[in-house]
Order: C-alpha cells, then structure tokens, then sequence
C-alpha cells in the first residue's frame, strides 16, 4: 500500500498516512517562522477533493499505482484520510477514524469529503496547532510535521487517483518541491522493505517534473 503513517510502529490498524522517519524529530517541516505547511496542506486538500470529484462510476473497479486499492477502495480511503487529519489537528485518537469511510455508497465520496475538507480548514486555522504535539498513527509528532506528513499522503494519493481515472491535475510544483525536501530526509532509499512500506526508489532523471519524481520516490513508476 506504500502509505508511511507505518513508519513508527505502535498499536495501530493496517493502513496509514504519510513520510517520516523513526526518529520524529527529523522529520520536521519548515519552520513556522519561515513557512507555514498549513498553505500546503490545504492545497493538497483541495486538489485531492477536486480529483476525486471527477471519478466517474465506470471506474470504480479500476485498478491504481498503490497496488492495494481500486479506485473505489482509494476513494474511500482518502475520505477517511480527511476525517482523520481534523481529529489529529484537535489533538484526538486518529485510530477514531476508521481507515476506509465504508458507510458512503457508490459515488457519495465527493459529497462526504467536502465537510471533511471544511473541518480541516476549521481545526487548522488555529496558528497554535503547528507547535502543538499531535498524535498521528505513527506516533508524536509537531504539528507542522504533521501537516507536511499529510500534505505528501494526500499529494500521492491524489496522484494515484488521477493516473488510474486518466486526469492530468495541475500540479503546484513549489509545493511538491518542498515534499520532496522533506519525504527524501524522512524515507530514505536504502530503508525500504520490512517494516518500511515501501516499494524501491524508481529511478527517473532529475530534470523530470517534480510530481514523477516524488512519486517514483515513493515506490511509484510515473
């Protein structure tokens, strides 16, 4: 499944959310005096919401680059991801969340993930969050961590999504440049298999654009 919410173990259900290490404090994001992951965070939001809202229903059953899901299984699983990031922003159990938003029929997956996103904009505009400690599956982590954590799930997921349905998103390549920042401090190559859910690095050219080369680090091939 290639989500990295599993990187540091604790009690926890099987799936996950995004890149850190298992030293948290490594991972950090920019420093909120700098950068605020909040703008990014919200664009990954939005743009997930909006890609997921062009699935149409022929292809619920399509196949995606995470191996685990079909589109259905992913729509589902990225609703649940939006809930879940609300929950962690008020300093709640994320295992609150269910990993797959199951009760949402066919199709009612944009629908349910416009609430979500507004909750998130709602919990998040509180600048305090980025200081706070939050508990995420994988562990601890500040809240501008987290922010970045769920920035690049939503990042490749939403790409996921768009391969298998035939989208072409426009992607904001300074935000995916500072994913990539932080995803290849927090995943390095040399730590996939095992315990780290991660396919191999994909080898692409480094003039690629960034969303391929953020992906084939997370094990994708674009």
């Amino acid at each position: 499944m290639n989500n990295t919410e599993q990187l540091i173990e604790i009690p926890s259900d099987s799936t996950g959310t995004a890149a850190v290490p298992s030293d948290p404090a490594s991972a950090s994001a920019p420093s909120p005096s700098s950068f605020d992951p909040r703008a990014d965070l919200a664009a990954a939001v939005e743009l997930a919401g909006r890609t997921l809202a062009a699935v149409r229903p022929e292809q619920y059953d399509a196949p995606t680059p995470c191996e685990e899901f079909d589109v259905r299984r992913l729509s589902s699983h990225l609703v649940a991801v939006v809930r879940r990031i609300s929950v962690i922003g008020r300093g709640e159990d994320p295992f609150g969340v269910p990993s797959f938003a199951d009760e949402i029929p066919d199709g009612g997956w944009a629908a349910a993930w416009e609430p979500g996103a507004r909750e998130v904009a709602e919990v998040w505009a509180d600048p305090g969050v980025l200081g706070r400690q939050l508990r995420l599956p994988m562990g601890v982590l500040p809240g501008a961590a987290a922010a970045a954590v769920y920035t690049h799930e939503l990042t490749v997921h939403a790409w996921d999504l768009a391969r298998a349905t035939g989208q072409d998103p426009e992607w904001d390549q300074a935000l995916i440049e500072r994913v990539i920042d932080v995803v290849r401090r927090a995943l390095p190559a040399e730590t996939r298999g095992g315990r780290i859910p991660f396919a191999e690095v994909v080898a692409v050219d480094a003039a690629a654009p960034a969303i391929d080369r953020l992906v084939a680090w997370a094990g994708r091939r674009p």
